[in-house]
């Protein structure tokens, strides 16, 4: 396939699939449904604070919209468990269950309640825990270890597609794509409904930022294998679709770190030979 030919069929992918006939789904077939979240890998918990309201540092939601804004860089200070928490809950929290374990209500929204993704969090700085890659488990509102992080920066900087100002963050958030999840109702037409709500989570975790003096800047950008790895998925039935590094918000080096980057940027386009006609 050629790349016009690739485009082509991308843009069809971007296409809404429901109006066509197509093979029944497992959920039509009554095959038994997917677990509702990915089950704990380890009996290790990290417990989570619910009550939000010390970490609020803003609660207008208009003055939320207005400041909402990517930050690349961040304060080198450390957030706190509390602040994570809240972002956590903010993106993936589970406020009920459907029927008998059918699905789960959340905080965002998703294509028939599927909600078919994971949070991995790579933490840098966060205050009480260790350098090192957790597991969000929504259900519990709670953590497990996956393992440690010895060099965040880097590995972080790396998961980012060499993107350097990612690993100054405190912590990366990484969100898997559990595909049965949405495949068993949607079958062939899963996928685009999935990486749709995936824009619906991050988008969340920008307002909610802003809600706690952080920031965030979400990262399509990926170095697959290396995200892969980092989160310990095994890159067929879960894989990192989406990143966001998140830390204490500072204006002021935001707007410095991007000038210079936007700066880099010109000056390397500017280097590239225009094709020859």
């Amino acid at each position: 396939m050629n790349t016009q030919e690739q485009i082509a069929a991308n843009r069809d992918f971007c296409k809404s699939p429901f109006a066509q006939e197509r093979e029944p789904s497992d959920q039509q077939k009554r095959l038994p449904q997917p677990p509702l979240c990915k089950p704990a890998q380890s009996e290790q918990r990290i417990a989570l604070s619910r009550d939000f309201r010390p970490v609020m540092t803003e609660t207008d939601f208009l003055t939320i919209l207005q400041n909402r804004t990517s930050q690349r860089f961040y304060k080198d200070e450390e957030m706190t468990l509390d602040q994570l928490s809240f972002l956590l809950w903010a993106t993936q929290g589970v406020k009920s269950i459907r029927g008998n374990h059918y699905a789960t209500l959340r905080t965002v929204p998703s294509g028939g309640a599927r909600h078919p993704f994971e949070t991995y969090l790579a933490v840098r700085k966060v205050t009480g825990l260790c350098a090192g890659v957790y597991h969000y488990l929504p259900l519990e509102h709670a953590l497990e270890p996956v393992g440690p992080l010895e060099n965040p920066q880097e590995q972080i900087t790396a998961a980012m597609h060499g993107q350097k100002w990612a690993g100054g963050c405190a912590v990366a958030f990484l969100y898997s794509f559990v595909p049965y999840r949405a495949e068993w109702r949607y079958s062939t037409s899963a996928h685009r409904v999935a990486l749709i709500d995936a824009g619906h989570v991050v988008q969340n975790l920008y307002l909610a930022c802003e809600a706690v003096g952080c920031g965030t800047c979400a990262v399509a950008a990926i170095d697959q294998e290396v995200a892969d790895a980092l989160c310990r998925v095994d890159g067929k039935d879960e894989f990192i679709v989406y990143a966001a590094p998140v830390g204490l918000s500072d204006p002021e080096k935001n707007r410095e770190g991007n000038r210079k980057m936007y700066a880099q940027t010109i000056l390397e386009s500017n280097a590239v030979k225009p094709l020859e006609k």
